[in-house]
């Protein structure tokens, strides 16, 4: 599948597939085709486009958040001496 740039009889310049070319256009170079379609008038006057500045895919971390609670000492050592001894936090709460 190629691409061929073609200028009809009424002197639009499109861009087609080789085999969708019809009698009445004329096969042009991409030179006359930018040109014609005002292009190259276009990228001397606002450059050559692209993508804005800092657009696309974010950076992904490897640890995204980070999340603090403020606890006292004393709720601190409980929760060391239950991970020490392995407590189940969810029969304490049923009790």
């Amino acid at each position: 599948m190629s691409y061929v740039y073609v200028k009809d009889s009424e002197g639009y310049v499109f861009k087609k597939l080789k085999s969708e070319v019809c009698k009445g256009e004329k096969i042009i170079t991409e030179k006359a085709y930018r040109k014609a379609s005002g292009l190259t008038a276009y990228e001397k006057e606002f450059g050559h486009g692209g993508a804005r500045e800092n657009a696309g895919r974010k950076p992904k971390f490897s640890k995204p958040m980070t999340i603090q609670m403020r606890v006292t000492q004393e709720e601190k050592d409980f929760l060391a001496y239950a991970r020490e001894h392995g407590l189940d936090f969810a029969s304490l709460m049923k009790a």
